[in-house]
């Protein structure tokens, strides 16, 4: 039987989890602008309705609060991206699917992908959260890789490279889009559709 302590002690773990997420989710928009170099606390406080030290009592410092944005950000898109592809029944359909879904994210929120991006070139640097970068890298290719493996069932073949080869050959084609968003371009989505549409079939023999 479970005590009334550990109950409490459940109930206070849960609101200070919810709490945190509350404060992330709030801090999302500053961090996406100020990037890495330019954040710290109290940074991220002036941009938000939250005080320095309200955001110091739930997160250590600046590298925890990136981190747990990021991992909270990337885990929402790769569920987001896992529901756009399922109901594909074809290879087509689903190569379209996966263009128009990293299409779509990259639309959506060009400055948090920049933040990942900065994310992650930083823990070259800084090993403090170079376990948290490799664990969003690790989601990520084994999203990406499920839809591989998917597009090869549907074609009756067999994919024709690893997940890691895959991952890099995805991310390269996402990054280099994410770099002419930026920029202005406005046939970066489009160009990385038609990349993704003509990237998977090449994967699988």
């Amino acid at each position: 039987m479970t005590s009334a302590a550990t109950v409490r002690r459940r109930a206070r773990g849960n609101k200070f989890e919810e709490r945190r997420r509350e404060l992330a989710d709030a801090a999302l928009l500053a961090l996406a602008d100020l990037g890495y170099a330019r954040a710290s606390l109290r940074t991220i406080a002036e941009h938000t309705e939250f005080s320095h030290g309200l955001l110091h009592y739930y997160f250590a410092d600046k590298i925890d609060l990136i981190t747990y944005c990021v991992q909270r950000y990337k885990a929402a898109c790769v569920q987001r991206y896992d529901s756009l592809v399922a109901e594909a029944s074809t290879p087509g359909q689903l190569a379209n699917a996966c263009g128009d879904g990293l299409a779509e994210a990259l639309g959506d929120a060009p400055l948090m992908h920049r933040l990942w991006y900065d994310l992650r070139i930083q823990s070259m640097f800084e090993d403090t959260f170079r376990k948290e970068v490799a664990e969003i890298d690790e989601s990520l290719q084994q999203m990406l890789w499920r839809n591989v493996r998917a597009y090869a069932d549907l074609s009756e073949g067999t994919p024709s490279c690893s997940p890691e080869d895959a991952y890099a050959l995805f991310d390269g084609l996402f990054q280099q889009a994410l770099l002419r968003y930026l920029a202005g371009t406005e046939t970066a989505q489009d160009d990385l559709r038609h990349g993704i549409r003509t990237l998977l079939p090449r994967l699988v023999d």
